[in-house]
This record gives structure tokens, C-alpha cells and sequence, in this order.
């Protein structure tokens, strides 16, 4: 008996069929994928918007409240109502920063840095002049 051939042409165009079809479902079902992933996406964020606007509507109504509004003004404004004894206590470091008047650098002449520039490359000391506002280290 004479031996079939193991892949005949039926099989063959069987498996180009096949894989036609696979080739031609792969990006539908990849777009597919890809819309469904955008789609959970966008409701968690419409999840977080609707939380974030329920958060705001309860602000909203808290600031309807007279006790909210009062107690707001004494916290933010430093109000008082009438027949109320208020006080500011300052931290000590805050007066002593406006006590202290903090003294201008005196600048020398230009030609004067200048010249202390040149002695200090000539003399090779690395010392630096005095420039503008500040002084270098020695």
C-alpha cells in the first residue's frame, strides 16, 4: 500500500483558513481589550469625581451652619463677638526678630577690591576680597 502523505492539500489550505481567521480576529479582540480597560478606568475615575463632589456639597452645607461661621471667623480672622475678652499671645521668638535691626554690609570702593584681589593672587594667600553683600571666608 502506498503511504499517504502525512499534511495532504485539504489540510493545508484547512490550516491557511485557520490561521486567516486568527490573523483577522486578533486586532478586533485587542481593540476590545483595550476599550474595556479605558472603560474601568473611567468609572473609577467618575468614582473619585462623585466622591470629590459629594465632599464639596458637605462643605457647602456646613458653611449654611451660624456656629460654623462664627467659629470660622474666630480661627482664620481672630474675631471677637461683643462682650468677649480676646488675646493674642505672641511667640517670644517673633519679638526678638522685630527687635533686631540687622545692619547693611558696608561695601568698599571698587578699585579697593580690586587691588586686595591682585595682592592676594600676587602674595599666592588665596585670600579673597570682599564682593557686594557678603564676604568670603579667609
Amino acid at each position: 500500500m502506498a503511504k499517504r502523505p502525512q499534511l495532504t492539500g485539504r489540510a493545508a489550505i484547512l490550516a491557511v483558513v485557520v490561521c486567516a481567521i486568527a490573523m483577522s480576529l486578533a486586532y478586533p479582540v485587542r481593540e476590545y481589550i483595550s476599550l474595556r480597560r479605558s472603560i474601568s478606568e473611567l468609572r473609577a475615575e467618575k468614582a473619585r469625581v462623585e466622591a470629590e463632589k459629594q465632599a464639596l456639597l458637605a462643605r457647602d452645607r456646613q458653611s449654611d451652619d451660624p456656629n460654623w461661621i462664627k467659629k470660622t471667623a474666630k480661627e482664620r480672622l481672630h474675631y471677637c463677638g461683643p462682650g468677649e475678652k480676646c488675646y493674642v499671645v505672641m511667640a517670644p521668638e517673633q519679638g526678638k526678630e522685630q527687635t533686631a535691626v540687622k545692619q547693611p554690609a558696608t561695601v568698599p570702593p571698587w578699585y579697593q577690591t580690586l587691588w586686595e584681589s591682585v595682592e592676594a593672587a600676587d602674595k599666592g594667600t588665596g585670600r579673597r576680597a570682599v564682593t557686594g553683600k557678603e564676604s568670603v571666608g579667609q
